[in-house]
């Protein structure tokens, strides 16, 4: 009877230890979890509230800010309007919003163009939810057309146009399409203007390979090479991060 309540109590001594290494494990587990998502988590804070990853663009954007603010930009333009918002921060960038956001404490001004209507509606709901349509305006048009017919001097011109995808033929035509773009306001541009395009780290080169290869022939150096590819004149000089 002792070796049995004897054997009782070992065993219960054991399973409380054993308990115990198991909550460690988990709650380790949990730890690593979080503090991998907290890693991952690419913020432009404290210029946007931390929720918000741009994960990919990150850095890219927070250049494109500094150097919007370097040469005094007054003239935004985007091809491709943030169709989800803040919402797609971490998927599509809401570029809309973040230099809306720029342009409203910098006394600038956004243009953002694209063909899809509905992509238009819902980012003018968020504009209007951020309480940026005095310095953002949406416009419904072909890009192309836009861009043409665009008569102001432009500061900062961002491509993010022409959805790619893992169609060859879609990805010639998108490429095709953001050189298009480009040439159709080329003679906008000045010498501090800075131009940012979206999704070149893509299989086949990106939205970007054939503009990019452009530029590079006509005065145009690669600043950033990453998911979005930032590129300045030649002469252009890029101050240090204050």
């Amino acid at each position: 009877m002792h070796n049995i309540v004897f054997g009782w109590l070992i065993f219960g001594e054991n399973s409380n230890i054993l308990m115990n290494y198991i909550i460690i494990i988990v709650s380790l587990a949990i730890f690593g979890f979080f503090l991998g998502k907290f890693i991952k988590h690419k913020s432009l804070y404290p210029f946007m509230p931390f929720k918000y990853d741009f994960r990919k663009r990150r850095e890219t954007f927070r250049l494109s800010l500094q150097l919007l603010k370097q040469i005094r930009a007054r003239t935004i333009i985007e091809t491709g309007t943030s169709r989800e918002g803040l919402h797609g921060a971490k998927s599509n960038g809401a570029a809309t919003i973040v230099f809306g956001k720029w342009a409203k404490e910098n006394d600038a001004f956004v243009h953002s163009v694209d063909i899809s209507k509905e992509s238009v509606e819902n980012a003018q709901l968020e504009v209007n939810r951020q309480n940026l349509q005095n310095v953002v305006e949406i416009h419904h048009s072909d890009s192309l057309q836009f861009l043409t017919n665009f008569e102001q001097s432009v500061d900062f011109l961002y491509l993010d146009s022409y959805d790619y995808s893992n169609d060859i033929e879609v990805q010639k035509k998108s490429q095709a399409h953001h050189l298009k773009e480009f040439m159709a306001i080329e003679k906008q541009l000045h010498d501090q203007t800075i131009v940012l395009i979206d999704d070149c780290d893509l299989p086949n080169g990106g939205k970007g390979k054939d503009v990019i290869a452009y530029m590079q022939k006509n005065g145009w150096r690669v600043a950033v090479d990453a998911y979005q590819v930032l590129l300045v004149r030649n002469d252009f000089v890029i101050e240090e991060l204050k």
